[in-house]
C-alpha cells in the first residue's frame, strides 16, 4: 500500500513525494445546497449532467453554462437526502453562480443557498480513505454515506492522482474531522491538477465550453438528458466532428498562473490556448491543465504567457478520452 501511495519521480525515476493523509478543511471551496421536492428536477434543466437519476450513492461532476455552452461554473453534486442536493464548486464563483441559478427557480419547488459556513470539505488520499471508512477501491462519481453515531459524513470517490485513491469528505460543519496523517494543502492542489479534472475559476469564467477541459470524457456531460442551458452548442461540439481544443495536462520550468495565454512555436501574436488549472509540484517547477488546441501539439514550443515564458512539457493524461476509447 506504501508504494500505491507514491507519487512524482526525481530524475533517476525513483519515486519522491507520498500522497497519503488528511488535508486541512479546504477553504476555497464552498456549498450550494438546493431544497425541496424539485430541487433535482430543477439542477437537471440547468446542468450537464443527469439529476434527475441522481441515486444517493453517486456523485456527479457537472457544469453550468452560457446559452453559447461556455461553462461559468463546475460542480461536484451529490445527494444526501431524498430532497436535498449539494453543489461543491470553488468559493470565489460561488456567489455569482447562485445568483444566476435563483434566477431561473421561477415556480419550482426548490430553495437555493449558500450553505458554504454550514459544511466541511476535506481531501483524502491514500490509506486514509480506509482508516474513515471509505473503499480504495471505489470508482470516481461513487459517494458513501458515513453514520456512526458520532458523525454524519459524505466520502465521494474522486479521480486518482498518479494512480493514488483521493476523495472529498463533505460533512456538517459541527462533525468530527476525518482521522489520519495530516496531508499538506498545496500536495494536495497539485494532486487535482495531476488528476486531470479541471475545477472552474473566475479567471477562465465563459473561457471554454465543457468539450475544452475533457468533461464529456470524465463523466461531466450526459449526452442523452433534456434540454439545458448551452445544450445545442455543446451537442454540436461533440457530433459535428474532431474536436479542436483538449485539456492537456503539462509541466512548466516557471511559475504559471490560470488564465495565463499559451503560445506555440515563434508566433507570438496568436496564442492557441490558456491555462486553467496551475499547482506548485513538490519537487520544483509547476503543474498545469491547459485547453489547446489539438494542432498545436504537432507545433511544439510550448510556452506559458509569452513565447519566451515558461516552457510547458505535455504529460500523459490519467484517463482515455472519449473520442480515442
Amino acid at each position: 500500500q506504501v508504494e500505491r501511495n507514491r507519487v512524482g519521480h526525481d530524475n533517476s525515476g525513483m519515486t519522491s513525494v507520498v500522497l497519503n493523509g488528511v488535508t486541512p478543511p479546504l477553504s476555497y471551496l464552498g456549498v450550494i445546497r438546493a431544497e425541496g421536492p424539485d430541487a433535482a428536477s430543477f439542477l437537471h434543466g440547468q446542468l450537464t449532467q443527469d439529476f434527475a437519476l441522481l441515486g444517493s450513492s453517486e456523485a456527479r461532476l457537472a457544469a453550468l453554462c452560457t446559452a453559447k455552452g461556455r461553462m461559468i461554473a463546475s460542480f461536484i453534486g451529490i445527494k444526501p437526502q431524498p430532497e436535498t442536493i449539494l453543489l461543491v464548486c470553488s468559493k470565489d464563483i460561488l456567489a455569482a453562480t447562485l445568483k444566476r441559478l435563483s434566477m431561473f427557480v421561477m415556480r419550482a419547488k426548490a430553495k437555493l443557498t449558500d450553505a458554504s459556513d454550514q459544511f466541511t470539505v476535506y481531501g483524502l488520499a491514500g490509506t486514509a480513505i480506509v482508516e474513515n471508512g471509505g473503499d480504495l477501491a471505489a470508482a470516481p462519481g461513487q459517494r458513501a454515506a458515513l453514520n456512526d453515531g458520532n458523525r454524519e459524513a459524505s466520502m465521494v470517490s474522486l479521480y486518482p492522482s498518479d494512480g493514488v485513491p483521493r476523495a472529498l469528505w463533505i460533512a456538517p460543519a459541527e462533525s468530527p474531522a476525518p482521522t489520519g496523517t495530516p496531508l499538506d494543502l498545496g500536495l494536495w492542489q497539485w494532486s487535482e491538477v495531476r488528476s486531470g479534472i479541471v475545477t472552474l475559476t473566475t479567471p477562465v469564467v465563459e473561457a471554454f465550453v465543457p468539450q475544452m477541459l475533457n468533461y464529456e470524457s470524465v463523466g461531466g456531460v450526459n449526452f442523452k438528458k433534456g434540454c439545458y442551458p448551452g445544450q445545442e452548442i455543446v451537442a454540436r461540439s461533440q457530433f459535428r466532428g474532431t474536436l479542436k481544443r483538449r485539456a492537456y495536462l503539462v509541466e512548466a520550468d516557471g511559475a504559471v498562473a490560470v488564465g495565463d495565454e499559451v503560445f506555440a512555436g515563434s508566433d507570438a501574436e496568436q496564442p492557441v490556448g490558456t491555462v486553467a488549472q496551475v499547482a506548485a509540484a513538490p519537487d520544483g517547477g509547476w503543474s498545469a491543465l491547459i485547453s489547446m488546441q489539438v494542432a498545436a501539439l504537432e507545433i511544439g514550443g510550448l510556452h506559458a504567457g509569452t513565447v519566451s515564458g515558461p516552457a510547458l512539457k505535455v504529460e500523459p493524461l490519467p484517463y482515455a478520452l472519449l473520442e480515442d476509447i
